[in-house]
């Protein structure tokens, strides 16, 4: 019998059309036991038993984890990064690849934009101090006295130029692969958009050469009190340089939605000018199902290709 397996970690098999068709087309369906990020040796654990389909994650689809899923041919990414996919090795093993890049767009740009106006109008700490039994007259910053500038002009990174616009704040936008602009968005270099930019938001892919794009150096080049984003990937922020640049007062407050190693137990917990948040960018009921159903279909196709579904 083929196999499906579904390693996100949390995924609505009843309300999807294509899943469906496939379990009546004989497939069986296994899910994420953890319902978290899985090590590769869990995925390697799931895909073991003779998986020809995988609905993935973020989890790390190496080298080592096609060697050992002999019967794997498709893979199709929940999600719009592929940062997590050793690309070359699913080429050389055969295996098909696709992913979702428009489904999670909207949500993780308005899960940004709620990031970037609760910090603006310090809401968290507000909320917090009146639980407290405080009431205090707290002064924030309005969106459209700030320069936002955005790294990353994908799918979600004009998505959130558009919103800031709205808010009638200044974008500038610094990405060397973007084809085209929006409208009124400034392009600058990244020296620029770090010393010019009251608010950074990452909106990349991960990679070799966006790791710790955000560190220490770049974090020293930015604007006292600037505010720091991350809804995009984990790896692309020093977390430790981050911790030390809040300490300091360089940067006034940050939010992070991703982390390096996740669920997150790091030092920005003590940060009362930090947000964290549990990776749930993609996380809302609209965009999810519509990304699910994506995914799904996307497999199907993909499995139709292959033979192994009519």
């Amino acid at each position: 019998m083929n196999t499906l397996v579904i390693s996100t970690s949390s995924f609505d098999i009843d309300n999807n059309p294509p899943l469906q068709y496939l379990l009546k087309n004989g497939l069986k369906i296994v899910t994420n036991p953890h319902r978290r990020k899985l090590t590769e040796d869990e995925i390697i654990a799931l895909l073991k038993d003779g998986a020809t389909g995988l609905i993935a994650g973020i989890e790390p689809l190496t080298e080592r984890v096609f060697q050992s899923a002999n019967h794997l041919k498709v893979i199709s990414r929940c999600g719009a990064g592929l940062d997590s996919v050793d690309l070359l090795a699913a080429k050389n093993h055969g295996i098909t690849v696709v992913n979702t890049p428009e489904a999670p767009a909207q949500a993780v740009a308005e899960l940004t934009m709620g990031l970037m106006l609760t910090l603006l109008r310090q809401i968290n700490t507000i909320d917090h101090a009146v639980r407290s039994g405080e009431w205090p007259r707290t002064q924030g910053g309005l969106l459209a006295a700030q320069t936002v500038g955005i790294i990353g002009l994908g799918h979600i990174g004009r998505r959130v130029a558009r919103l800031c616009l709205a808010f009638e704040a200044t974008v500038i936008a610094h990405d060397p692969y973007a084809s085209q602009v929006p409208a009124d968005v400034t392009a600058v270099s990244l020296e620029t958009l770090l010393a010019t930019a009251d608010i950074i938001t990452l909106h990349l892919p991960y990679a070799t050469d966006t790791h710790h794009l955000l560190n220490a150096r770049s974090l020293s080049a930015m604007k006292s009190g600037a505010i720091v984003i991350n809804a995009a990937r984990g790896g692309l922020v020093d977390e430790n340089a981050l911790f030390e640049a809040l300490k300091s007062g360089k940067i006034s407050a940050a939010a992070l939605d991703v982390f390096e190693q996740e669920p997150y137990h790091g030092q920005l917990i003590e940060c009362g000018n930090v947000i964290l948040t549990s990776h749930v960018g993609s996380l809302a009921r609209e965009s999810r199902q519509r990304m699910e159903i994506e995914a799904a279909e996307n497999l199907l196709q993909g499995l139709i290709k292959t033979g192994l579904i009519k």
